[in-house]
């Protein structure tokens, strides 16, 4: 898979807060104004982006009607929403950290997958034990 083939925004590579970012930033809104359009307060919508809480069900629907993006898109990068960025314009050194950087946080995603696998399986053996 070259840079340009790569979803920057699938599951495995951005958070629902990188999704979001990027709505955003495409649709061309400030944090504040996004904020106040959906009702919220600007450090509510940052820890959204940030990926420290997550929106209700009925702020998610506004924020995807908001941003022009499908409620799925935002939750796990399927769906309409925005084009991954133009690899071709950026400096390649910009390019290669990006990718590194994403590389990173699959394999992160994947060992917390694996720790919550075994955290699962040692609090069986306790309760099994007792």
């Amino acid at each position: 898979m070259t840079e340009n083939d790569q979803n920057w925004y699938a599951p495995e590579i951005a958070t629902f807060g990188d999704r979001m970012t990027a709505a955003r930033e495409a649709a061309g809104m400030t944090q504040e104004a996004l904020a106040k359009r959906l009702g919220v307060k600007k450090s509510t919508l940052r820890s959204w982006e940030d990926d420290l809480s997550e929106p209700r069900a009925n702020r998610l629907s506004m924020l995807a009607g908001l941003l022009n993006v499908s409620m799925m898109w935002l939750i796990n990068g399927e769906g309409e929403g925005v084009e991954n960025p133009d690899a071709e314009t950026m400096p390649s050194d910009l390019t290669e950290i990006i990718l590194e950087i994403r590389e990173m946080k699959s394999e992160l995603h994947r060992k917390a997958e694996q720790l919550a696998r075994l955290e699962k399986r040692l609090r069986n053996l306790m309760v099994s034990d007792q």
